[in-house]
């Protein structure tokens, strides 16, 4: 019994020892730690602000374009690629493209190939491709829009199916 209260209180005089000498370590690690956390936090914070921000003008956007303000919906949808946000600048392409808000072919593969650096997940990315080979066949650039089908299919992509039968047209 005396043997086990000693074992103990050595134990607990070792941990003394231990927190003594290493205070200043432990207490850089703590307020690291902290530090890290607080980072994320705030990271976190900002991105979900900036997507409800990027929301809003997508939203803005669509009000103007129903309410005959085309100009201003274009501009704002632009702002929204030029935003580079994986969800909202390819809806905001989409929209350019499907109401014909601005016919500059140059420009319009320029916002693709802005779209195109972001990290997409494979069957987004495959799909902004596919927009893409449609986009091209439709403006009288068929053989890029061709080979684009073509890497869909090459790929083996979940398009696949419909750009074989595009292709066989």
């Amino acid at each position: 019994m005396e043997q086990n209260f000693e074992n103990k209180l050595d134990i607990k005089s070792k941990l003394t020892d231990l927190l003594n000498e290493n205070r200043l370590k432990i207490f850089t690690l703590i307020a690291i730690a902290i530090l890290i956390i607080i980072s994320i936090t705030y990271f976190h914070y900002n991105n979900v602000k900036k997507n409800e921000l990027i929301a809003e003008k997508y939203i803005q956007a669509g009000l103007y374009l129903s309410s005959n303000k085309a100009d201003k919906a274009k501009k704002l949808y632009i702002d929204i690629i030029l935003e580079k946000n994986d969800f909202y600048s390819v809806l905001a392409l989409n929209t350019i493209i499907e109401k014909n808000l601005i016919s500059d072919k140059d420009r319009i593969l320029e916002f693709f190939q802005n779209i195109e650096k972001l990290s997409l997940t494979k069957n987004r990315s495959d799909l902004l491709m596919f927009k893409k080979s449609l986009y091209l066949l439709k403006n009288s650039d068929e053989q890029a829009g061709i080979r684009l089908l073509k890497k869909l299919v090459d790929d083996n992509s979940s398009l696949k199916p419909i750009a074989e039968e595009l292709l066989a047209k």
